[in-house]
């Protein structure tokens, strides 16, 4: 009983997952998201309270996808491999972007709108890839230029998802990730 329950409430992460990515958190209902996990909507009350539990729960999952990513990255070489792998991953998601835009990025921009609890624990998403972003570039000797230089490689990254969201062109995030490998590579 316990693994099906389990289950369930991964579906139900799973989709709202999926549909605040696709149309926002606020445009997604408990309903919507009872329907595309396929779970009765009085079932999802058992799993989260309120839709706050929903989205504090999101940000967790979503936080768990990030700290896998980075604990492979982590196990690369050298840094600028690393910073790459970064690079690679926001370009794999280029169709994606383009259709739904960043996952994190949209995220924290819709709920700083509303401010509190959610919209400081969604920024923490940030916080925790421009705090890896800097230990990169302070393993590559940059002393103090290293929360610098993190914050325009996760601003041109956030800036470059943005435009291909805006007009759901997925090449204009190659051409600014390209570019973005030559800076990195001359650093």
């Amino acid at each position: 009983m316990e693994l099906k329950e389990t289950n369930k409430r991964f579906r139900l992460l799973e989709a709202a997952n999926k549909l605040v990515h696709a149309h926002g958190f606020n445009q997604t209902t408990l309903a919507d998201i009872a329907q595309e996990a396929a779970v009765p909507v009085g079932n999802v009350y058992y799993y989260f309270k309120t839709k706050e539990d929903i989205g504090h729960a999101l940000i967790e999952h979503r936080a768990n996808f990030y700290r896998g990513l980075i604990a492979a990255w982590d196990k690369l070489p050298d840094p600028k491999r690393r910073i790459h792998a970064l690079i690679g991953e926001v370009e794999g998601q280029r169709e994606a972007l383009a259709s739904s835009g960043c996952p994190i990025g949209s995220l924290c921009q819709e709920l700083h709108k509303d401010g509190g609890a959610l919209a400081e624990k969604a920024a923490s998403l940030m916080a925790a890839i421009l705090g890896w972003t800097e230990q990169q570039f302070r393993e590559l000797g940059k002393g103090k230029e290293s929360a610098d230089l993190a914050l325009h490689l996760v601003t041109v990254l956030q800036g470059a998802s943005l435009l291909t969201h805006t007009f759901n062109q997925p090449d204009l995030l190659l051409r600014e990730t390209a570019r973005l490998r030559e800076w990195v590579n001359a650093l």
